[in-house]
């Protein structure tokens, strides 16, 4: 069985190509991100990987996609819009706990045709991340690095972003991008890999 990433993210196709999936294409959606009035920020990943599982269409082949947040209680942290988003973003972040959620939907894509009937699976993680008090020069020095520019919280943890964490609770891979023991037992359960042999 084939997979296609609906995803434009790097990281989340070499956590996968990481593992050895062979990926059969990469389709970036194109849909909006806009909040619902009143939607709490699970909600609101789980709507947005569910569309864009439905935004992309390749026939006889499965759609995975992917959303990911960065959130304490109902205030959201996007991608940053500049870098005086970003300081504000970071600065919010220093020295506190917050919560980084992974929403994922795979489905089997029939026909050209969006299919209501077709198979899915789908999911969601969170993990918690406390970052360390940082200072002014490392905020700033972090921002020029260009790393947290197209990430949500002006951050990647995976890159020297690392650097700014202090803790983290749960699945490291789920912040950044995809829950993968999640994901891997999806996949092994509709044949897009094989199953993992019984532990002994």
């Amino acid at each position: 069985m084939s997979l296609v990433l609906a995803s434009g993210s790097p990281r989340r196709k070499a956590l996968l190509e990481g593992v050895g999936i062979h990926l059969a294409g990469v389709v970036p959606p194109s849909i909006p991100e806009i909040r619902h009035n009143g939607e709490t920020p699970t909600a609101y990943v789980c709507r947005l990987a569910q569309e864009k599982a439905e935004a992309v269409t390749v026939p006889q082949h499965w759609i995975l996609a992917a959303d990911t947040i960065v959130f304490d209680a109902d205030r959201l942290f996007e991608k940053p819009r500049d870098t005086a988003d970003a300081v504000e973003i970071l600065s919010y972040l220093s020295g506190k706990w917050h919560h980084v959620t992974t929403a994922w939907h795979l489905r089997f894509c029939q026909h050209e045709q969006n299919d209501d009937e077709t198979p899915t699976q789908r999911g969601h993680c969170t993990t918690q991340v406390k970052f360390r008090a940082l200072t002014d020069h490392e905020i700033n020095a972090y921002i020029r690095s260009g790393e947290g520019t197209d990430k949500a919280g002006s951050y990647g943890i995976q890159g020297i972003g690392a650097a700014l964490v202090e803790q983290v609770q749960g699945d490291f891979s789920n912040v950044v991008g995809l829950p993968m023991s999640d994901v891997l037992h999806a996949l092994a359960s509709v044949g897009v890999i094989p199953k993992r042999a019984p532990t002994r």
